[in-house]
């Protein structure tokens, strides 16, 4: 999987630590440098900082202290609860997290080997259609000795801040990480699709029906180890982070940890029940502010459950940040979800396989009409055709298509005044079976993304047998971006765009 793994910035993680062995010298790293501009683009506004290795930190580092948890992050002095509730989610997939940290065993301390210790570590993220090999330094940030950002409860535990820090490597700065969307995130951490969902839209906390079916869908993605994040929408600014009565926080992302159907009842008549409380468990990355409603750490509901099955999901009365809530009650407050969904392509797997194609394009503008690729949305019908067009069959009487559309990412470049995102969408149209080559004028539009300036724009369509283009589009005319289009069916759907270059071999 990791074959075609890309240098980030063209640093090879073991050439530089057999530099640094053969010298005897700790690893600096050139650039991402211990300097105030690794931190902020906008100014120091935290004080003066110390940058200090693990070991300048606790007599015993570790990157883990019996293993690795979900309980081991906690969020600092930066606005990154996207992020840290990512990496709780990882951390609860041992498969997940040892590709995103390759090799750990050898990166991990170790006191016999001092001599064999050279200050790098390296982390692999998955960035615009390919893995690429992050290499750092290990000086962190601290000031009065303690660590500014990401930590863990453990004081000689650092995978979370190392982590971090490679991540923040990527987008250009520490700051950078200030404010963001957990499904990129989680997207980065899996190559996998993430598909956000709008819990008001649904109504599912007042129709029981719909709800049920949501929670099929998430405990499905659960069980398949994809990763899961919520949170409850903050519409103005002075409720970012306001704590509710019941506990939980607006605009704050939260990890989710485990779902499940939950016995009711004791004994043996429990097991003759076929009532079972639909539960889902979160964790904010914070390490404490809890839900305080009904199925809360200390609540009663607790006492309808057996003593075993408290003890198989692992209920705990402490105030760690963990907690359970019953479905109805997380539908009724939780705003928007996101189904991070690892897409399996073996055909070895027991579950529904997927078939990924991929394309790379670019929209863009050079004033000439005729070479003109940047036609904005359907609304400017004069240069909409000009836009990429890509064609796709669908080879089942009806299939479920899953198409992300990814723009290239303007985060890592904030300092040039280039950090947001351009609107985008797409469209699909049903077009003749023997079409090979571009639409020249309007034909059925069967299905349409949303447009909005987020790194991703997800769609999953049932569609009939048939032939189809795909338009992915800016939302107004001549702006200019690079984007990676994926097409998942369940049968190969041969996607090319209509000058003819087929898909790319599959990332994943």
């Amino acid at each position: 999987m990791f074959s075609s793994v890309k240098a980030y910035e063209g640093q090879h993680y073991s050439t530089l630590k057999r530099q640094c062995l053969q010298s005897g010298r700790l690893f600096e790293d050139p650039l991402f440098p211990a300097v105030d501009d690794t931190l902020f683009y906008q100014g120091n506004r935290i004080g003066r900082v110390h940058w200090k290795r693990p070991g300048e930190l606790c007599d015993d580092p570790h990157l883990f202290v019996d293993g690795i948890s979900a309980h081991d992050l906690h969020q600092g002095q930066l606005g990154n609860c996207w992020f840290v509730a990512a990496c709780t989610s990882l951390a609860s997939r041992e498969s997940l997290w040892q590709k995103v940290i390759p090799e750990w065993k050898e990166q991990e301390w170790d006191p016999e080997k001092a001599d064999s210790y050279a200050g790098i570590f390296h982390f692999r993220f998955w960035r615009f259609g390919e893995w690429v090999d992050v290499v750092i330094d290990d000086r962190l940030p601290t000031v009065e000795n303690q660590l500014v950002y990401c930590h863990s409860n453990d004081s000689n535990e650092f995978w979370s801040a190392l982590v971090e820090k490679a991540y923040a490597k990527v987008y250009g700065c520490y700051e950078a990480l200030d404010g963001g969307n957990t499904a990129d995130a989680l997207v980065d951490f899996t190559g996998g699709v993430s598909e956000p969902m709008d819990l008001l839209e649904g109504q599912f906390a007042q129709d029981e029906v719909a709800r049920n079916q949501l929670f099929e869908r998430v405990l499905k993605v659960h069980n398949r180890d994809g990763l899961i994040s919520c949170s409850i929408r903050a519409t103005r600014v002075e409720d970012m982070e306001a704590r509710l009565d019941c506990g939980l926080v607006k605009g704050h992302a939260y990890a989710v940890t485990d779902v499940r159907k939950v016995r009711l009842g004791h004994g043996l008549l429990a097991y003759f029940k076929s009532e079972k409380l639909h539960m889902i468990r979160m964790r904010n990355p914070w390490g404490e502010k809890e839900w305080s409603g009904p199925w809360s750490d200390s609540s009663e509901e607790w006492k309808k459950v057996s003593k075993s099955e408290r003890e198989k999901l692992g209920v705990t009365v402490q105030d760690d940040g963990e907690f359970w809530m019953n479905f109805e009650d997380f539908c009724h407050y939780f705003t928007d979800l996101i189904l991070c969904r690892l897409i399996n392509t073996s055909y070895l797997s027991i579950h529904k396989t997927w078939e990924e194609e991929v394309m790379r394009g670019s929209w863009i503008h050079r004033g000439d009409p005729l070479r003109n690729r940047a036609g904005g949305c359907i609304n400017h019908k004069a240069t909409f055709l000009q836009n990429p067009q890509y064609v796709f069959d669908v080879r089942k009487v009806e299939d479920e298509v899953l198409i992300c559309l990814q723009q290239k990412e303007r985060r890592a470049t904030p300092k040039e005044g280039k950090g947001e995102n351009l609107a985008i969408g797409f469209d699909i149209h049903r077009v003749e079976l023997n079409r090979k080559y571009r639409m020249h004028s309007a034909q059925q539009k069967v299905a349409g993304s949303i447009y909005i300036n987020s790194r991703c724009v997800f769609l999953r369509k049932e569609l009939k047998e048939g032939r189809y283009v795909i338009i992915p589009t800016t939302f107004d005319p001549g702006q200019q971006g690079e984007f990676l289009l994926r097409v998942f069916t369940d049968v190969p759907s041969d996607l090319y765009d209509t000058r003819g270059r087929s898909c790319e071999p599959k990332h994943l």
